[in-house]
């Protein structure tokens, strides 16, 4: 009976000597495993976001348990739409970064437009080498009593606002967020801030057929990040009932 050797087994999943694509660079054309919407907005005491626990492989509901609300030191969150692995290796070059920071230990900190900045570098440099991480990300925190949002897309698209949402979000939830919170970004309470949000993540849940009814919410405060939940929204689908296909 023949017997594999050691190079034998490391070598048996090699590609075929004659392949002649085994040498080419491969880009990601699409990506696979996805979060959808992520919505953000300023308040009173400083930054709301929201994003559901899904992500779908396709149109398949596969993972419903996601985090995309990703803490980054102790007064920024960073929020991803798109494709889950670039957001973990998204993950894994700013924790190298803020561990990097704090043996340092010189006494300054990355504040939240020092990690948006690199973030928009990280995103621009991969798209120029034609590789992008195909992601939305929203970057919110709360720096010496100045609450700041800003977004970043897969080209380095850079933008801040009072009001963001990414996805579908920004179709179905952007207009109710521009009405309830622009003008009123600092008088707006948090418990009104709770029911915008909530009201905007329902009706992600009735049109987006990539949202899920559990999501997460976080705040930025002079006090630091929380990240609670997940919630569900209350809905009402008796009307569905009378729609022609719906039922029997």
């Amino acid at each position: 009976m023949n017997q594999f050797s050691l190079n034998d087994r490391e070598n048996y999943h090699e590609k075929p000597k004659n392949d002649i694509f085994a040498d080419a660079i491969t880009r990601t054309q699409q990506p696979i495993v996805t979060g959808t919407s992520v919505l953000a907005f300023k308040y009173k005491d400083g930054i709301m976001l929201a994003a559901d626990t899904l992500a779908s492989y396709g149109s398949l509901a596969r993972f419903t348990n996601i985090q995309r609300l990703y803490p980054v030191g102790d007064f920024t969150i960073i929020a991803a739409s798109g494709d889950i692995s670039d957001f973990q290796y998204v993950q894994h070059l700013l924790d190298t970064v803020m561990v990097e920071e704090y043996y340092t230990n010189d006494g300054h900190v990355l504040r939240t437009q020092n990690i948006y900045e690199y973030l928009s570098r990280v995103m621009y440099g991969r798209r120029s080498r034609f590789n992008p991480l195909w992601n939305s990300y929203v970057v919110g925190g709360y720096n010496d009593g100045e609450k700041f949002l800003g977004y970043v897309d897969l080209l380095g698209t850079t933008y801040q606002s009072s009001t963001i949402a990414t996805g579908f979000g920004g179709y179905l939830a952007q207009p109710i967020l521009r009405k309830a919170v622009e003008g009123r970004e600092d008088t707006l309470t948090e418990t009104e801030a709770i029911e915008i949000m909530n009201s905007c993540m329902k009706v992600l849940y009735y049109r987006d057929a990539r949202s899920f009814n559990k999501f997460q919410r976080a705040k930025i405060t002079a006090e630091g990040v929380e990240i609670s939940g997940p919630y569900k929204a209350e809905t009402q689908w008796d009307f569905a009932e009378g729609l022609r296909g719906y039922g029997p």
